[in-house]
C-alpha cells in the first residue's frame, strides 16, 4: 500500500480507542423512544460464520484475500470467527437476552450457490439459513436479511466480479433462489450493504478484497454495475414477489458525514463535493427525483479525465433508460453511520494521491479537528454525534424525506476494552440522543436503529484486532464462548424501558453463552 493510499485509509477507515471521558452525553434528561422506532443488532456472514469450506461451500473473495500474508492486520482469517455456522442458536439466545425487535444478518452467496451460479443450489446452505430464520421467528425476532455483504464467490471474481456487467444477471439469479427459499418468512430484504466500501476499497485500492486496484476506473465500473444489479433485484421482488410475500426491499449505504474543515468557501464546497462522492454517488441514482449520478461528481470526474488525457470521462455514463430503471428502486433508505470527516482543499496537492483515483477526483484532504475531538480525530468511530444528525438531515433534505432505517451504528476499539466498555456506552448514548433530535426536532422519518455489532467478530482487514461487539467472544476457546459486556446490559435496559437514560450504569452479570 503506497503512502497516499495509507493516508486516505487512515483518515477514513482507521479505528481507535476513545476514552470514556472524552465526550459524555451533552444532554442529561431522560428521553422516551418513539413508539415506531424498532431496535435491533447486526452481523454479517463472513464476519461471524466461519466454516468457510463446510459442506459444499466454495471460497469467497475474502477467503482468497485472507490467505495472502500481510493482507489482514493480525494474520487471522475468516475461519477464526465466532463459529456461528455451528453455534447460531447461541446467537439467538444472545438476541433474546437483549430483547431486540429484529436481527440484521447477511447470507453468504458461495454458501448458497457453490459455483456462484444458480445451476447448483446447496441444500445444506439453504437449510442453514432456513433454520436461522425459523428460530428467530419462533423467538419473536424479525429476520432482516442482506443478500450481499461483500463475500462474492471467487468463481465470479475470476470473471471480473462487479466490473463485469453480467453480474446483474448473476445477482438476480442468486436473489431469486433466496426469495423462493426464504421469502415466505423473511419480509425485510437488503440487496447490497455499503457499495462504496467494496467498490472503492476493493476495485480502486488493494485495501479490501478482491484487490483489483484499478484506481479511478475499475471502481467506477463496479459502481455502475452495483447500481444496476441492485435495481434488477428490486424490480424482481417488486414484480414477482411483493404481492404474495408482502415484504420490503432496499439498499443500505454508508452515510458518514462529510463537511468542510473550516468556514472558508473552498472548504465548504470541498465538504459538499466529498458528500456527493462518498454518499451521493450511490444514493442519488436511486433516491433523487432526477436520478443519475450527482452533477458535481459528473462534472469533476469529466474535468479530471480530460486533464489526464482520457478521451472520455472515467465515470461510466448512465443512459436515460438506465437512469429511469435505477431511480426509485428502494423501499427505504438503509443508512450506516460511524463518524464524520472534515475536508479541506488547502493542503491538497496534485500527485498526493494516485492519478487517476477516486481520492484525486475529490481533490481535497480529510483532516482531523483536534480542538474539539479526541485524537486521532479522523478515525472510523471518533464520537462526533452531531454528524449523524447532519447526515440524517442531508438524506431527508436531498431525497424528499424517505423512510430511513439505520442498519449500522457502533463503536470500535483496537484491542479489547474488557467487559466494562464505558466508552461504547457513551458512544451509543450520544448517537441515539442525536438520532432522537433528528426524529423529534428535524422530522426525519427514522424507523429502525441497529447496533453494530452483536459480538466481536472478524473486522475485515483488521482481523480480530478490532472490537465492535456488545458481547465479548473468547477466540481462544474452541466453543467461542460469548459474554455480555456492560454495553450489552445497557442496550438491554434501553430496549426493555424504551428509554434513553444517561444515568444508566448497569452492573456486569456473570453470564456466558
Amino acid at each position: 500500500m503506497n503512502k497516499s493510499v495509507y493516508q486516505l485509509v487512515a483518515a477514513t477507515f482507521a479505528v481507535s480507542l476513545v476514552t470514556a471521558s472524552s465526550e459524555r452525553c451533552a444532554k442529561s434528561e431522560v428521553r422516551k423512544l418513539p413508539e415506531k422506532l424498532k431496535l435491533g443488532a447486526a452481523t454479517a456472514a463472513f464476519q461471524i460464520e466461519g466454516a468457510w469450506d463446510a459442506s459444499d461451500k466454495s471460497p469467497s473473495i475474502w477467503d482468497t484475500f485472507c490467505r495472502v500474508p500481510g493482507n489482514v492486520k493480525d494474520g487471522t482469517d475468516g475461519n477464526d470467527t465466532c463459529k456461528s455456522y455451528e453455534y447460531y442458536q447461541r446467537d439467538i439466545e444472545m438476541l433474546k437476552f437483549l430483547g431486540v425487535d429484529y436481527y440484521r444478518f447477511s447470507i453468504s452467496w458461495p454458501r448458497v450457490l457453490p459455483t456462484g451460479f444458480a445451476n447448483k443450489i446447496s441444500e445444506e446452505g439453504i437449510a442453514y439459513y432456513s433454520k436461522l430464520v425459523d428460530e428467530l421467528l419462533a423467538n419473536g425476532i424479525e429476520p432482516v436479511a442482506t443478500l450481499y455483504h461483500w463475500d462474492l464467490p471467487q468463481s465470479l471474481q475470476d470473471l471480473g466480479g462487479w466490473t463485469n456487467p453480467l453480474i446483474a444477471d448473476w445477482f438476480e439469479d442468486y436473489a431469486r433462489v433466496l426469495f423462493d427459499a426464504l421469502g415466505d418468512r423473511v419480509k425485510s430484504w437488503i440487496t447490497i450493504n455499503e457499495p462504496k466500501q467494496f467498490a472503492i476499497f476493493g476495485y480502486g485500492m488493494e485495501y479490501f478484497a478482491p484487490q483489483v486496484n484499478s484506481a479511478g476506473i475499475g471502481d467506477y465500473m463496479a459502481t455502475k454495475n452495483i447500481l444496476l444489479a441492485h435495481a434488477r433485484v428490486w424490480h424482481l421482488y417488486d414484480e414477482e414477489y411483493r404481492d404474495t410475500q408482502k415484504g420490503i426491499c432496499g439498499i443500505t449505504i454508508a452515510a458518514d458525514f462529510c463537511e468542510g474543515a473550516s468556514d472558508s468557501p473552498d472548504d465548504i464546497e470541498a465538504g459538499k463535493l466529498a458528500m456527493d462522492f462518498e454518499v451521493g454517488l450511490y444514493a442519488h441514482p436511486i433516491f433523487s427525483s432526477t436520478g443519475g449520478f450527482p452533477e458535481r461528481v459528473v462534472k469533476r470526474v469529466a474535468e479530471k479525465s480530460a486533464e489526464q488525457g482520457f478521451p472520455r470521462s472515467r465515470l461510466p455514463e448512465l443512459t436515460q433508460e438506465e437512469i429511469e430503471y435505477i431511480k426509485g428502486t428502494s423501499d427505504f433508505f438503509g443508512f450506516n453511520h460511524y463518524s464524520t470527516s472534515f475536508y479541506t482543499e488547502k493542503t491538497y496537492k496534485s500527485g498526493m494521491y494516485a492519478v487517476p483515483s477516486y481520492s484525486d477526483d475529490i481533490g481535497a484532504v480529510a483532516v482531523g479537528d483536534h480542538e474539539r475531538y479526541e485524537k486521532p480525530t479522523s478515525s472510523f468511530t471518533t464520537p462526533i454525534p452531531a454528524g449523524i444528525r447532519k447526515s440524517l438531515n442531508w438524506v431527508k433534505d436531498s431525497y424528499d424525506s424517505p423512510e430511513i432505517m439505520i442498519f449500522e451504528n457502533g463503536f470500535g476499539s483496537y484491542g479489547s476494552l474488557g467487559l466494562e466498555d464505558n466508552a461504547r456506552i457513551d458512544y451509543y448514548g450520544q448517537y441515539l440522543d442525536a438520532v432522537l433530535d433528528a426524529i423529534e426536532v428535524d422530522g426525519c422519518k427514522i424507523t429502525r436503529y441497529t447496533a453494530w455489532s452483536l459480538m466481536d467478530n472478524f473486522e475485515w482487514s483488521f482481523g480480530l484486532s478490532v472490537k465492535f461487539g456488545l458481547f465479548d467472544v473468547d477466540f481462544e476457546d474452541e466453543k467461542r464462548t460469548r459474554r455480555p459486556k456492560q454495553s450489552a446490559l445497557w442496550y438491554r435496559n434501553l430496549i426493555a424501558s424504551r428509554t434513553l437514560n444517561p444515568d444508566d450504569n448497569p452492573q456486569l452479570e456473570d453470564i456466558a453463552f
